[in-house]
């Protein structure tokens, strides 16, 4: 009996449309022989829809016109069993899942929102929880954490959106002391968003102001010069790790856009319809620097996955300044686009063997935690008599004692 998977895509983010490349990649190379697959979208008004014409990329061009194939539902747990039940008056249980496996990117969905509702119901998934996930979509938590581990970042500034508004003239101080040029970006977004490379003071406020369009919390970091840009994706969980090869991406701006990443050159399959996402992007691999920094970056990578807790698969992107031979983390990627499955083909691992290990974590994953007490058989409200004001606390607390 094959493994029922339903693969989660989609979501209110502005990188809605990324997340369909990949998982519709992730479908078409997914073991059909030990899988049954079941695409669910997640609209950008955050309703859930099932139906098989969902793998055919070139219907979301209209998606209204796809509504009159595809099912709203809800995914509920019924007594350990996964379903995906349709709305309305008379609801049925459109599918079953055994594991889910989320591929989405970006804000309301790779930060740790659809782990937590997975983690709620109770369903196994694939992926990073809600920690890891949460710190590895926000820039100034995942920096705070990385230096705590005495890992290498650049040096940066961040403030909220509000502070910037009240007094800009002490936030620009804060960023000059940096030293330009600076790279201004929105905290909680990935795919290159909202940021800005900012050589001199006059552009700054522009900047910052289009960072604040997409998020409350803005990141500045100093920018590193005689810059080269490399990828590492690790697989494991907080036991094991194992590591990809690792590749030099090339950007035709000071920094990778998200036209480098997405808007690339690429023809696609026939479903993919022109787009490879990630898989587009300029690259060499193996990247073309030297043994030592090559050894820094491995190791830093499974340093770097342990200290913010990641799972199943990542990417993490670094910043290398080539002429001091210097390794900075610039972010991990928990939901990487495309998967990364680019970077284990030269390791000997296939696109469908890389999900295959990814599904298979996650259901070791879950036996562990399975394991682990998570609550008591014992209610000891049993015999509570009701909480009256505070004399009705002061009661339950002397019952608990």
């Amino acid at each position: 009996m094959r493994i029922k998977v339903g693969v989660i895509f989609g979501g209110a983010t502005v990188e809605h449309e990324v997340s369909i490349i990949s998982a519709i990649q992730a479908i078409e190379n997914i073991n059909q022989e030990k899988y049954e697959v079941i695409p669910i979208y997640i609209d950008k008004d955050r309703q859930w829809y099932t139906g098989k014409l969902l793998t055919d990329i070139s219907l979301y061009q209209d998606f209204n016109d796809l509504k009159r194939y595809a099912k709203p539902v809800v995914l509920y747990n019924k007594k350990g069993k996964f379903y995906l039940q349709s709305l309305g008056f008379f609801k049925r249980n459109v599918a079953e899942i055994d594991i889910a496996f989320p591929i989405v990117h970006g804000n309301n969905a790779e930060d740790g929102t659809l782990a937590g509702y997975l983690d709620t119901i109770g369903i196994p998934y694939v992926g990073s929880h809600v920690l890891g996930a949460a710190m590895g979509q926000d820039k100034v938590v995942m920096k705070q954490v990385l230096d705590a581990a005495d890992l290498p970042i650049v040096k940066y500034t961040w403030f909220y959106d509000t502070e910037y508004q009240e007094n800009a003239e002490r936030i620009t101080k804060n960023i000059k002391k940096l030293g330009f040029p600076v790279i201004v970006k929105p905290a909680t977004l990935g795919s290159s968003v909202g940021i800005v490379y900012v050589k001199e003071e006059e552009k700054l406020g522009a900047a910052i102001r289009e960072a604040m369009e997409y998020d409350t919390k803005i990141v500045v970091e100093k920018a590193v010069e005689n810059l080269v840009e490399v990828n590492e994706s690790v697989l494991g969980d907080y036991e094991y790790q194992s590591l990809s090869a690792i590749e030099e991406v090339m950007s035709t701006d000071e920094f990778l856009t998200y036209k480098d990443k997405y808007l690339g050159n690429g023809k696609g399959t026939k479903k993919t319809a022109g787009s490879k996402g990630m898989a587009s992007a300029d690259r060499i691999i193996p990247a073309r620097i030297s043994e030592k920094l090559q050894e820094e970056v491995k190791r830093i990578s499974i340093e770097t996955f342990r200290a913010l807790n990641l799972s199943g698969l990542c990417r993490i992107d670094f910043l290398i300044d080539k002429k001091n031979e210097k390794v900075y983390v610039n972010e991990p990627n928990t939901i990487p686009g495309s998967l990364s499955f680019y970077l284990w083909e030269p390791t000997g691992k296939s696109y469908t063997e890389l999900l295959d290990d990814m599904i298979t974590l996650a259901i070791k994953d879950y036996r562990k935690k399975m394991k682990k007490v998570t609550s008591f058989d014992t209610n000891i409200l049993t015999n509570f008599e009701g909480v009256k004001g505070i004399k009705g606390v002061k009661g339950m607390k002397s019952k608990l004692k």
